[in-house]
């Protein structure tokens, strides 16, 4: 049976295309090529798909000196202790890593661009697994050298937040300002494949009304895939979740926004459904008669009094919304996250309403 959840309040669709600060000219695209999609040559399984060759190439002509660990269970500390601390010829295998990687991160920046909805751009910024080591940002810093030295104008960037925290940090920007006015702070969620991260975001308007000092205040996060729960036993885990951050909040006197932002995986139709891409969550998410929103309306029907509204786009959208105060030197700019596939998303900025 079809969800039968009254609206929502009006705010924004959700995967929305146009935004209170950007349009989303283009997110979740599936590129093809050389038997799957182009995406995956840059993700973090590439990485250590090419950190093992390495290897193996190594082993065939004496010892390999990265050791025993498989590369798929190296942790990113030990990678970047090798490039700075370790033998020379084991941080001569990681700078190897780097630069084919960064090769390939490169060649896959180049078939985006020809994307109609590409042209232009000028930035692109890095976000997902990649973003949290040190390696991952030398690589990411070669392969803005590689586009440069080819004469292309764009630059390849580090995202500024940690992309645990940038994930939750731009659904600030999912919603209008107006609807954190009166308020200390808002409810945040972060839907992945493995893990559920929600957080309370202060939101320092008074600060930075561009919402640029805004900070995670507090987060809770929920491994599902070490228990494999049901989806409605998933989405009530959730619920539980933001009601036990509000009452820390209540315990702290801070005022929360009667809002969810919310970033998941794949398409997210006007009414906050999965159109496709959310095979990974726990249990059908896709199904036409479930929607998270209504749902977690119902399980949370208002905040501070007042009624709740949820708003849901993709996580690469999201994650990408957090670089906004730090996108007006340009125009047109995008976001990549590098995890177990490729996270894009490409925006447009869009001129700031008057009187904000």
């Amino acid at each position: 049976m079809a969800d039968k959840s009254p609206p929502a309040p009006t705010l924004t669709d959700h995967g929305a295309t146009r935004l209170p600060s950007v349009d989303v000219d283009a997110y979740n695209a599936e590129l093809r090529g050389g038997g799957g999609f182009i995406g995956d040559r840059a993700s973090n399984r590439a990485f250590r798909a090419i950190l093992e060759d390495y290897r193996e190439r190594m082993r065939d002509n004496g010892a390999d000196p990265l050791g025993e660990t498989p590369s798929d269970e190296i942790s990113k500390k030990k990678i970047d202790k090798v490039l700075t601390e370790g033998d020379p010829e084991a941080a001569g295998v990681v700078q190897g890593v780097i630069e084919e990687f960064s090769q390939e991160f490169a060649a896959v920046i180049r078939r985006f661009l020809r994307i109609k909805s590409w042209h232009g751009t000028q930035r692109i910024v890095v976000g997902g697994g990649l973003r949290e080591s040190r390696v991952g940002e030398l690589a990411i810093g070669r392969t803005s050298v590689i586009l440069k030295a080819e004469r292309r104008e764009i630059e390849v960037k580090p995202i500024h937040h940690n992309p645990d925290e940038a994930g939750l940090l731009g659904t600030l920007h999912l919603a209008p300002s107006w609807i954190f006015q009166g308020h200390d702070c808002t409810l945040a969620v972060d839907i992945g494949g493995s893990n559920i991260r929600v957080g309370v975001i202060e939101t320092r308007l008074k600060d930075a009304p561009d919402l640029s000092k805004a900070k995670v205040w507090a987060f809770e996060l929920w491994r599902h895939a070490e228990e494999k729960p049901k989806r409605d036993e998933a989405v009530e885990r959730l619920a539980d979740m933001l009601l036990d951050l509000i009452k820390r909040t209540e315990v702290k006197n801070l005022h929360v926004a009667p809002f969810i932002g919310i970033g998941c995986p794949g398409l997210i139709r006007e009414d906050g459904s999965i159109r496709r891409g959310g095979q990974n969550l726990p249990g059908n998410w896709q199904a036409k008669s479930f929607n998270l929103a209504h749902r977690l309306r119902e399980l949370i029907p208002s905040i501070d009094g007042q009624e709740t509204a949820v708003v849901i786009h993709n996580d690469a959208v999201v994650q990408g919304l957090s670089e906004v105060p730090y996108m007006r030197d340009v125009e047109h700019w995008a976001i990549m996250t590098n995890g177990a596939g490729l996270g894009n998303a490409r925006f447009t900025n869009r001129p700031p309403a008057s009187g904000k």
